[in-house]
């Protein structure tokens, strides 16, 4: 029954409702990625390759060293992602401490370039749930479908013999969203009975508890994990920060540094894994822990990541003065919103736990209900133990269905 429905069941089912993408192309800086991305009220934006004339549905072709045609291609293809994440773990690097303003004139291909292989992939929309859950597994973390809608066809006329603009959201005629391992998670759980009794054993006796997790001291410098946060993002995961006794303090996630801004970067720095907890709380850090980096990056002589930190809170004070001229009806929304001013429905950093015997179905729920990749193992104590994550539960559900390729 289960590899029937994973069979019958096509990608452009998961797309229903589902936006556009939002998209920057291959040739812009990293601050213009930024801006688009903070415009974008999303954690992650799509950066394509197009031609000029790329709301047209015609295709390219590529050749080998010999000038023979060897594929056609789309006019307009997805070939990354960029988020906050990215921008962060750039600007963290030593060359570009120093001088963070000229790094962030650079172009987007130097963070593309760090991507894993195939982490986007094109699927058409007639494609199985089955193939595209191959596909995840195989390592690719969006899978990107064409969709129909009516602003598409009002869109092909409207730029038709002219290159449409990069705020439109067409591409090769058509538009296009994409799904990721959550949106297969969700969707399996609106299913959940195909898959019985499975669902209800714990994740302790399916084997999904993955004991490799990465850590850091909650005083070790928040820098040392910085390596660890990269790979977090790879493997859509998290960093625990732990104590002395491995109990769970918090964590370091993509989701939350997600919606952050690119200030972290000088908080990374500067600060312990702790105090970093504190800095990307939902809350946004205290007034006392931003003098602290102040002083610690004079202190490093990074003068020119202190002109940045003051930018970004000059651009911040002045965002939270024109929201204040709102209702105050808003005043209960406004601790979503952290430093940068951008709406997070997702940003804490404290961890979501489960335990050895929670079953897998109420862990599936758990981590849907935080919007987290991930959750964490503990013992009663609070006594880490391992990590549960969308794509270990994608491997149960994958090999109740025959097996993974």
């Amino acid at each position: 029954m289960a590899v029937n429905f994973l069979n019958n069941r096509e990608v452009s089912d998961l797309c229903l409702g589902k936006p556009p993408l939002k998209w920057v192309p291959i040739g812009v800086t990293v601050a213009e990625a930024l801006s688009a991305l903070k415009k974008s009220g999303e954690s992650h934006v799509s950066v394509w390759s197009c031609c000029s004339d790329h709301h047209s549905s015609s295709k390219i072709k590529s050749f080998d060293n010999n000038n023979a045609v060897i594929v056609d291609s789309p006019a307009c293809k997805c070939v990354g992602k960029i988020c906050m994440v990215d921008v962060i773990c750039f600007l963290c690097k030593e060359e570009n401490l120093a001088d963070p303003f000229k790094a962030l004139e650079a172009s987007i291909s130097q963070i593309l370039l760090k991507a894993p292989p195939l982490s986007v992939r094109h699927l058409e929309p007639n494609s199985s749930l089955l193939q595209a859950l191959d596909y995840i597994l195989d390592g690719t973390q969006n899978l990107v479908i064409p969709i129909e809608s009516y602003a598409t066809r009002n869109s092909r006329k409207k730029f038709l013999g002219k290159p449409a603009p990069f705020s439109s959201t067409l591409h090769n005629g058509r538009e296009y969203c994409w799904i990721t391992q959550e949106d297969v998670v969700r969707f399996i759980l609106n299913s959940i009975g195909v898959f019985s009794p499975i669902p209800t054993f714990t994740i302790e006796s399916l084997n999904m508890i993955d004991h490799d997790i990465m850590t850091v001291h909650y005083d070790e410098p928040a820098s040392s994990a910085l390596a660890l946060i990269s790979r977090s993002l790879v493997e859509q995961a998290s960093v625990a920060v732990i104590d002395e006794n491995n109990r769970l303090i918090g964590e370091i996630s993509p989701s939350t540094l997600a919606f952050c801004d690119e200030t972290v970067a000088a908080a990374i720095t500067t600060l312990s894994a702790g105090d970093l907890l504190a800095y990307i709380d939902c809350c946004g850090p205290s007034e006392e822990l931003v003098q602290l980096v102040r002083t610690r990056l004079e202190e490093k002589n990074l003068e020119a990541m202190l002109d940045l930190l003051e930018e970004c809170s000059l651009s911040s004070s002045l965002s939270s003065s024109a929201s204040s001229s709102c209702s105050s009806d808003d005043e209960s929304a406004s601790i979503k919103y952290g430093g940068s001013g951008r709406y997070s429905p997702a940003r804490r950093s404290e961890a979501i736990v489960c335990y050895p015997w929670s079953s897998l179905v109420a862990v599936m729920i758990q981590a849907l209900a935080h919007r987290v990749s991930c959750v964490w193992v503990a013992e009663a104590d609070h006594t880490l133990v391992g990590i549960v994550t969308f794509e270990g539960m994608l491997k149960v559900f994958r090999s109740i269905a025959g097996g993974i390729k």
